[in-house]
């Protein structure tokens, strides 16, 4: 998929468009932060300055602090494709985030889009 177009859309474009779909659904523009900051490694200090500075999505993802470990967990359907078969490293981490917008949208509990242990968290 090299050249999607969704590569160079803004960042601060998007990020909007994610908040009123969890808005919609109940849920608040902190559960977007909140997974946002799980995959990405953003704090809200960089988060806020990425959306000032009105960066691309593969700029987003490349300036990255730290792409979650557990990130491959995520699995599933969106946007008609199999997150975990989509091949571009880019497109995958761009589905990876939609995937868990939907998730909060949906109601999922935090713990469960959080993948892998959660500090605190007995694992079974």
């Amino acid at each position: 998929m090299a050249g999607h177009r969704i590569f160079t859309m803004s960042f601060a474009s998007i990020y909007p468009l994610y908040v009123a779909k969890v808005e919609r659904k109940g849920h608040t523009q902190a559960e977007v932060d909140q997974v946002i900051e799980w995959l990405t490694g953003y704090d809200d200090a960089g988060l806020r300055q990425t959306l000032d500075d009105e960066v691309d999505m593969e700029t987003f993802f490349a300036r990255a602090p730290r792409m979650n470990p557990h990130a491959s967990l995520i699995t599933g359907v969106i946007c008609g494709h199999r997150v975990e078969e989509i091949e571009d490293p880019l497109m995958r981490r761009i589905r990876y985030l939609d995937k868990l917008v939907d998730e909060v949208a949906r109601g999922k509990r935090m713990t469960s889009i959080l993948r892998g242990p959660v500090a605190g968290e007995r694992v079974s």
